[in-house]
Formats: C-alpha cells, sequence, structure tokens
C-alpha cells in the first residue's frame, strides 16, 4: 500500500508486505522488505538498509517475519541500518551511516553504531533542541514545558565542605512517598522514557551528570543536571527521560507516590492522545 503525494525515487525495491503513508519520500537505493511500515511524512534517505529477519538462512521461506515501524514524520539518513523488529519513533532524527539496534524514541536524534541519543529535536522539527542554563538565583524558575519547574537549590559552603538542601512545602512541592538512585548508568542507554498519570516527581543528579529531557506534548525542553545545586519537579502527564549519564552519575528521584505500574505512560502516542483528551483537542 502506497500513500499520496509520494516522492519515490530510482531502483527502490517494494516488497508485498509493505505499508507507505501519505507524502513519504523514499530516495534511491532503498529496499523495504515484507513487514516495514513507513507513516506519513517519513523521510527515507539514500541507500539506507532495512531488515526484516534477525537469524536468516537461505531457502527458510516459512519463518515469521519481524515488522519493522517508522513512525509519523521520522527521518533516517544515508546509508543507515535498522534492524529486525525496530520501532523509530514519532519526528526521530536518524543519522547517516548509523546501524540501529535499538527502538528509538519519539523526537530523539540518534547516530553511530550502534546507535545512541546524541540529543533531541526541539520544537521546530527541523532543530535539534538545547540545554536551558538554570539562572544562578536561588528558587524556582519556570519551564517552557507545563508542568516543569526547575529550580536552583540554596547551596551552604564553609571549612567542612559543601551542603545543598531542598525542603518539602519550599523547593519540593510535594509529600514524599518513596525516592529511587540511579548509577552506573552505560552511557548509550537511555532512562525514563514513560510520563506519570498521577505521581510527581522531583530529580537531583547528586554526583556527575545527566541530561533531562521533558515534553508535554507540545513544547519540549532539555536540562543539563551537573550540579547537587539544580532540582527540577516533574508534575503529572509531563514525558521525561534522561540520558547521557557520566560514569560517575548519581541521579536521586523523589517521588509522590509508592510504585505502582499503572500510573506509568510508556507508549508516547499513548501520552499525546491523554494529552489531547484532557486538552479537547481533536486529532
Amino acid at each position: 500500500m502506497i500513500g499520496r503525494d509520494c516522492n519515490i525515487c530510482d531502483h527502490t525495491f517494494i516488497e508485498n508486505d509493505v505499508r507507505v503513508g501519505d507524502r513519504v519520500t523514499i530516495k534511491c537505493g532503498v529496499q523495504l522488505w515484507n513487514g516495514v511500515v513507513l507513516e506519513n511524512d517519513v523521510f527515507i534517505g539514500p541507500n539506507a538498509t532495512f531488515t526484516n529477519d534477525p537469524f536468516p538462512r537461505s531457502g527458510q521461506h516459512d519463518k515469521p517475519i519481524s515488522s519493522t515501524v517508522i513512525h509519523e514524520g521520522a527521518s533516517i539518513g544515508a546509508n543507515a541500518t535498522i534492524l529486525p523488529g525496530i520501532t523509530v519513533g514519532r519526528r526521530a532524527l536518524v543519522g547517516a551511516g548509523s546501524v540501529v539496534t535499538q527502538d528509538v524514541p519519539a523526537f530523539s536524534i540518534v547516530a553511530g553504531n550502534p546507535a545512541q541519543i546524541k540529543g533531541y529535536v526541539g520544537a521546530t522539527p527541523y532543530q535539534p533542541i538545547h540545554a536551558v542554563a538554570v539562572p544562578e538565583k536561588v528558587g524556582p524558575h519556570p519551564s517552557s514545558v507545563s508542568g516543569v519547574t526547575v529550580y536552583r537549590l540554596p547551596v551552604i559552603q564553609d571549612l567542612r565542605g559543601l551542603l545543598s538542601v531542598g525542603e518539602i512545602g519550599r523547593q519540593i512541592p510535594f509529600e514524599i512517598k518513596r525516592y529511587f538512585i540511579v548509577y552506573e548508568v552505560p552511557t548509550r542507554d537511555v532512562r525514563g522514557e514513560h510520563a506519570h498519570r498521577g505521581q510527581h516527581q522531583f530529580l537531583v543528579c547528586i554526583h556527575g551528570e545527566c541530561r533531562l529531557f521533558v515534553d508535554d506534548g507540545e513544547n519540549r525542553q532539555e536540562m543539563h543536571l551537573n550540579s547537587p545545586g539544580i532540582g527540577v519537579h516533574i508534575a503529572p502527564m509531563v514525558w521525561g527521560a534522561q540520558y547521557q549519564y557520566s560514569p560517575d552519575a548519581v541521579l536521586m528521584v523523589l517521588s509522590s507516590g509508592e510504585y505502582q505500574p499503572e500510573d506509568y505512560i510508556r507508549d508516547y502516542d499513548e501520552f499525546r492522545e491523554l494529552r489531547n483528551k484532557a486538552a479537547g483537542v481533536t486529532q
């Protein structure tokens, strides 16, 4: 199935069980094998390679096919290789020559072999997002993302060392029911990648550094957490992810609730649907 207003260039091969959405661009030398789905407004660069069999053997034609889905508005760079069963999220960007071995989150920019997250796309879908600088003034600082507040926490220094402090009801605007600490994270890995239906979170990188990506469904922002003097409050129904951990990074997360699997939203499309429904927006 091929949608409307597509641009399919020379030497492109499209097998039987393939779905191509509307306004898709497929440059020269691309092969789309059974199980590949390209949603609307996807861009596939020249000689990008798709696969659908994780253990190929000649003559074995009755094996189940792994489906590869490239979601709406995503772009795959020239000569990139996409392994079987991969999902590339909405508006994500895969750099030229990358080898994609894991699912690519929505709005992320990945590159390398294996592909790793290098950044996120900003509110303008053609430009990478850059981390905002946290003001030096102690106190709360609003974010462009609804439901996210950045705090410059008090830091006290004397001959005995440094002390950073946050108080419930002031810097931490909720009662703490749980905490967890994330550490020894390989730099290629991404933590988070979810939203909460009802729980609040407060994040402080107490050692090392990492980057925090937040998204309210319309606006996106990145923060560089590189000091125990920076805290970020994330309200319910905000999509968040942490990535680019330094080897010595220790991230502390305070939560307003006990661990409840049903409170997590792990699918970005479901998150957007819930946000739009709450705002009365019809897609």
